[in-house]
Protein backbone atom coordinates (compact mmCIF):
# COMPACT_ATOMS: atom_id res chain seq x y z
CA UNK A 1 0.00 0.00 0.00
CA UNK A 2 1.41 3.37 -1.04
CA UNK A 3 1.23 6.05 1.64
CA UNK A 4 2.71 8.66 -0.72
CA UNK A 5 4.29 8.37 -4.18
CA UNK A 6 7.64 7.10 -2.85
CA UNK A 7 6.82 5.48 0.51
CA UNK A 8 4.92 2.29 1.27
CA UNK A 9 3.25 1.14 4.44
CA UNK A 10 5.48 -1.93 4.38
CA UNK A 11 8.73 0.02 4.50
CA UNK A 12 7.36 2.15 7.35
CA UNK A 13 6.47 -0.86 9.53
CA UNK A 14 9.08 -3.51 8.64
CA UNK A 15 11.05 -4.81 11.60
CA UNK A 16 13.62 -7.59 11.65
CA UNK A 17 13.05 -7.98 15.39
CA UNK A 18 9.28 -8.35 14.99
CA UNK A 19 9.79 -10.86 12.17
CA UNK A 20 12.34 -12.83 14.16
CA UNK A 21 10.14 -12.90 17.26
CA UNK A 22 7.01 -13.64 15.21
CA UNK A 23 4.78 -10.73 16.15
CA UNK A 24 2.77 -8.32 14.04
CA UNK A 25 3.94 -4.70 13.79
CA UNK A 26 0.91 -3.53 11.77
CA UNK A 27 -0.47 -0.20 13.04
CA UNK A 28 -4.10 0.65 13.71
CA UNK A 29 -5.94 3.02 11.32
CA UNK A 30 -5.23 6.32 13.15
CA UNK A 31 -1.50 5.51 13.13
CA UNK A 32 -1.65 4.87 9.37
CA UNK A 33 -3.06 8.40 9.02
CA UNK A 34 -0.08 9.71 11.02
CA UNK A 35 2.29 7.73 8.79
CA UNK A 36 0.77 9.46 5.76
CA UNK A 37 1.49 12.85 7.37
CA UNK A 38 5.05 11.73 8.14
CA UNK A 39 5.60 10.40 4.62
CA UNK A 40 4.36 13.66 3.10
CA UNK A 41 7.16 15.39 5.00
CA UNK A 42 9.65 12.71 3.95
CA UNK A 43 8.60 13.37 0.34
CA UNK A 44 9.71 16.98 0.87
CA UNK A 45 13.06 15.75 2.20
CA UNK A 46 13.42 13.46 -0.81
CA UNK A 47 12.68 16.38 -3.15
CA UNK A 48 15.15 18.62 -1.30
CA UNK A 49 17.98 16.17 -2.00
CA UNK A 50 16.60 14.78 -5.25
CA UNK A 51 17.64 11.38 -3.91
CA UNK A 52 16.03 8.27 -2.43
CA UNK A 53 15.64 7.89 1.32
CA UNK A 54 16.31 4.64 3.16
CA UNK A 55 14.04 4.16 6.18
CA UNK A 56 15.70 2.19 8.97
CA UNK A 57 12.89 2.59 11.52
CA UNK A 58 9.37 3.94 11.10
CA UNK A 59 6.35 2.81 13.09
CA UNK A 60 7.02 0.77 16.22
CA UNK A 61 4.29 -1.01 18.11
CA UNK A 62 4.46 -0.62 21.90
CA UNK A 63 5.91 -4.13 22.09
CA UNK A 64 8.60 -3.44 19.49
CA UNK A 65 9.48 -0.09 21.04
CA UNK A 66 9.92 -1.72 24.45
CA UNK A 67 12.04 -4.54 23.02
CA UNK A 68 14.47 -2.15 21.32
CA UNK A 69 14.69 0.10 24.38
CA UNK A 70 12.91 3.07 22.81
CA UNK A 71 11.62 5.98 24.85
CA UNK A 72 8.18 5.50 26.41
CA UNK A 73 7.24 8.81 24.74
CA UNK A 74 8.64 7.82 21.32
CA UNK A 75 6.85 9.41 18.39
CA UNK A 76 7.63 6.21 16.45
CA UNK A 77 4.81 4.53 18.43
CA UNK A 78 2.35 7.10 17.10
CA UNK A 79 3.62 6.78 13.52
CA UNK A 80 4.96 10.32 13.64
CA UNK A 81 8.72 9.59 13.40
CA UNK A 82 11.21 7.84 11.16
CA UNK A 83 14.93 7.18 11.22
CA UNK A 84 16.53 7.40 7.79
CA UNK A 85 19.51 8.16 5.62
CA UNK A 86 19.60 9.90 2.26
CA UNK A 87 21.48 8.01 -0.46
CA UNK A 88 25.02 9.41 -0.85
CA UNK A 89 24.50 12.25 1.67
CA UNK A 90 26.09 12.17 5.12
CA UNK A 91 23.62 12.47 8.02
CA UNK A 92 25.20 15.72 9.27
CA UNK A 93 24.67 17.38 5.89
CA UNK A 94 21.13 15.98 5.78
CA UNK A 95 20.28 17.64 9.10
CA UNK A 96 21.95 20.91 8.09
CA UNK A 97 20.08 21.17 4.80
CA UNK A 98 16.71 20.25 6.32
CA UNK A 99 17.26 22.90 9.02
CA UNK A 100 17.92 25.51 6.33
CA UNK A 101 14.80 24.52 4.38
CA UNK A 102 11.16 25.43 5.00
CA UNK A 103 10.30 21.76 5.70
CA UNK A 104 8.05 21.57 8.75
CA UNK A 105 9.42 19.11 11.31
CA UNK A 106 8.80 18.71 15.00
CA UNK A 107 12.16 17.14 15.88
CA UNK A 108 15.28 16.55 13.85
CA UNK A 109 18.02 14.53 15.54
CA UNK A 110 21.46 13.63 14.28
CA UNK A 111 21.87 10.22 15.90
CA UNK A 112 25.42 8.95 16.46
CA UNK A 113 26.50 10.59 13.17
CA UNK A 114 24.95 7.52 11.49
CA UNK A 115 21.32 8.41 10.71
CA UNK A 116 18.67 11.12 11.04
CA UNK A 117 15.54 10.98 13.17
CA UNK A 118 12.72 13.19 11.89
CA UNK A 119 9.37 13.58 13.57
CA UNK A 120 6.28 15.55 12.67
CA UNK A 121 3.37 16.85 14.69
CA UNK A 122 -0.31 17.38 14.09
CA UNK A 123 0.12 20.72 15.90
CA UNK A 124 2.60 23.53 15.34
CA UNK A 125 6.05 22.06 14.62
CA UNK A 126 8.72 22.88 17.22
CA UNK A 127 11.62 22.63 14.74
CA UNK A 128 13.74 21.27 17.59
CA UNK A 129 17.21 20.16 16.47
CA UNK A 130 19.30 17.82 18.62
CA UNK A 131 22.43 15.72 18.38
CA UNK A 132 23.07 12.49 20.26
CA UNK A 133 26.38 10.69 20.55
CA UNK A 134 27.45 7.73 22.61
CA UNK A 135 27.98 8.88 26.17
CA UNK A 136 26.81 12.45 25.61
CA UNK A 137 23.03 12.23 25.75
CA UNK A 138 21.00 14.70 23.73
CA UNK A 139 22.68 18.02 22.97
CA UNK A 140 20.83 21.03 21.56
CA UNK A 141 21.46 21.95 17.94
CA UNK A 142 23.76 20.35 15.42
CA UNK A 143 26.87 19.48 17.46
Amino acid sequence: MLLTPHFTLREMIVSQLAARDGFDNTPPGPVVDNLKLLCNTLEQVRALFDAPIIISSGYRSERLNTLIGGSAKSQHVQGLAADFTVIEVCPRETVQRICESPIGFDQLILEFDKWVHLSVSRGAPRRQVLTIRKGSGYLPGLQ
